[in-house]
């Protein structure tokens, strides 16, 4: 791509793999959400549900366009009423649940279905500075930001069979009785 997208933002983020939800996070807030992944376009429609219940309702276009250090890409984000996204939710999608703890500078995923048992984190920053400047806490087991498969887009398209081997890569096992 020649020149960013006029309304899009630069996304920096780094990701890592967790072996499970850390003991000792101090989490600030904690959030439900529930992607669709529209088919056939670059579109993720986000209900994001906070635990007092109040809910978020976000449609986003995501550009893959990788950098040096941690930009994954452009990406626009639209906020919509609840009856705005009712209308987008009829589109066909792939789904993707998970519930999002805030232990800053970290949202860590612990996903569910047939994603259930991966846990990742992921920060985010405003410049290639912040993010090479981020201090790795102990609970943080592997980086994966450059590994697309462990984005949401692809995430979702995956089967328990690829992901228990894509962990494997990472010396990761996902737990037995998970689903």
């Amino acid at each position: 791509m020649s020149a960013a997208p006029k309304y899009a933002k630069i996304e920096r983020e780094r990701r890592f793999l967790l072996e499970r939800f850390p003991q000792e996070a101090i989490v600030v807030r904690t959030r439900r959400i529930q992607d669709r992944y529209i088919h056939g376009a670059r579109l993720r429609l986000r209900e994001q549900t906070d635990d007092d219940g109040s809910a978020v309702f976000k449609l986003c276009q995501k550009i893959s366009e990788r950098a040096d250090g941690a930009q994954q890409g452009y990406i626009s984000t639209m906020y919509l009423t609840r009856e705005e996204f009712r209308v987008f939710a009829q589109l066909p999608a792939s789904l993707l649940a998970k519930t999002r703890s805030s232990v800053p500078p970290f949202g860590i995923d612990v996903f569910e279905g047939v994603l259930a048992g991966l846990v990742l984190a992921e920060a985010e920053f405003d410049s290639a500075e912040q993010a090479a400047a981020l201090e790795i806490p102990s609970f943080i087991c592997s980086e994966v930001s450059g590994d697309d498969r462990f984005t949401g887009g692809r995430l979702v398209r995956a089967s328990r069979d690829e992901l228990r081997a894509w962990l494997a890569e990472y010396g990761f096992h996902l737990p037995a009785g998970k689903l």
